[in-house]
């Protein structure tokens, strides 16, 4: 049963599965999951205090056969198709907060792209904007 949560908590959930499909969640993926909170305008109205409750949620549900797959088909349902892309972005946010992107969050990645219907491009441009951001002066 898929449970009602707000198109904020199917986010949340999102942000807790990209964070620990490598099975190491670490401050600075966590500390990145608040600043999106804070700072992403799709959070506006969303209290921060539930950051904790869904993510506990999510966890339980990943705990569970098939739980990625019903975490994914949560995201799906409730998050309306013209964010779309904002989930996307929001999980390349995470994947990248480490500056290491491993091969777990990269097929993670592309399970969601291809969940949500998304095209190659928007995504590959969605990438390469992280790419940018994240890129230190010495490399």
């Amino acid at each position: 049963m898929i449970p009602s949560i707000t198109v904020q908590e199917g986010l949340i959930y999102l942000m807790v599965t990209m964070s620990a499909v490598d099975r190491h969640m670490d401050d600075k993926e966590l500390a990145r999951i608040g600043r999106l909170v804070q700072f992403w305008p799709v959070f506006d109205q969303f209290d921060e205090a539930d950051i904790m409750p869904a993510a506990q949620t999510c966890h339980e549900l990943l705990s569970e056969p098939e739980g990625l797959d019903i975490v994914l088909e949560i995201i799906k349902e409730v998050v309306p198709q013209r964010l779309h892309d904002t989930a996307y972005a929001i999980g390349v946010e995470i994947a990248s907060a480490d500056y290491d992107v491993k091969v777990e969050e990269i097929r993670l990645l592309q399970l969601l792209r291809d969940r949500l219907g998304l095209d190659k491009l928007t995504c590959a441009a969605l990438e390469r904007s992280a790419i940018a951001r994240y890129r230190n002066a010495s490399s």
